[in-house]
């Protein structure tokens, strides 16, 4: 069975109180059972066999924790195997680079990162769940993060040493010839952050719109404001697509998206579409479906 359905089935079966913990041990089994043999790939060749033929990027770093493929020229998508194809992305400039997210367990992950760029990097989560800030742990001596998510910080980062540093909602990075800006995007958690790149008309936005698949822990009154600003946003400056926090080749996150789920919130408070109880993780006990997307959320409490 795949790891990540083991890793499913034990979060939700413990209700996500031992998350973080589920998430170290499973990490261990994969890690002690890979080879940990690294190719680096060039262009062109024949070892660039794609997992899932629903990618369009091509394959620049590939070993048995992580797969790295290339956006654009200054750009990449690395997904983990441990929780759903967790994704980090590395954004390079002229001067340095930003990497967004860390995912579960990927051993070496400053060593391939520095295997790809040779600009010093700046580490940035867009929330501080251990499927995008696990490999933070002994890897990197600094992280990014929205304050709004300290609250989960000892749980969910509890082994992390290094420096944390907070950004800034309209925070400009500039990388040197490449500006990134931080807009935040509460729901998924009260921190949720995306990063965008405007001159790109693109933006990364880790679980904020859900990957298809929302875990609404907020309520939706903050989905709404989030879908509204972000729907605007996106619309001012021309921005195409979000890459999400777990990339699967085919499901970018679009403006329809983000206005498909503003739709679903709206309603949802308004009384006129009612969601379907289950057990879930993160103690969410209700979903709704709709324009092939999931929102889970806890009922009563997530209804204002």
């Amino acid at each position: 069975m795949r790891l990540c359905v083991i890793l499913r089935k034990l979060i939700v079966k413990t209700n996500m109180r031992y998350y973080p913990i589920i998430m170290t041990a499973l990490a261990v089994v994969s890690i002690s059972a890979c080879n940990h043999r690294a190719d680096i790939l060039s262009v062109g060749s024949d070892s660039q066999l794609e997992e899932n033929s629903l990618y369009s990027e091509t394959v620049v770093y590939r070993d048995s924790n992580v797969v790295f493929r290339q956006i654009d020229e200054h750009t990449w998508e690395g997904n983990g195997h441990l929780c759903y194809n967790e994704s980090v992305y590395l954004v390079e400039g002229n001067h340095r680079a930003l990497l967004i997210d860390a995912g579960t367990e990927i051993p070496n992950l400053d060593k391939i990162v520095s295997g790809i760029t040779s600009k010093p990097v700046m580490l940035a989560a867009t929330h501080v769940h251990p499927d995008h800030t696990g490999s933070a742990v002994n890897l990197f001596d600094e992280i990014w993060i929205n304050a709004a998510d300290m609250v989960n910080v000892p749980s969910m980062m509890k082994d992390y040493k290094g420096i944390i540093k907070y950004l800034s909602d309209g925070q400009v990075i500039d990388l040197g010839g490449r500006e990134i800006e931080v807009i935040f995007t509460p729901g998924h958690t009260p921190g949720s952050t995306t990063f965008f790149d405007k001159e790109a008309h693109y933006g990364f936005s880790g679980d904020a719109f859900g990957s298809t698949n929302l875990l609404l822990t907020t309520n939706f009154s903050t989905l709404i404001c989030t879908t509204s600003r972000i729907a605007r946003y996106m619309e001012k400056y021309g921005i195409e697509k979000m890459y999400p926090g777990h990339y699967h080749g085919d499901n970018l996150e679009t403006l329809q998206r983000v206005k498909d789920l503003n739709k679903m919130a709206e309603e949802v408070l308004a009384g006129t579409r009612t969601g379907k109880s289950e057990g879930g993780m993160l103690g969410l006990n209700t979903v709704v479906t709709d324009y092939g997307v999931n929102i889970r959320y806890k009922s009563p409490n997530a209804i204002k």
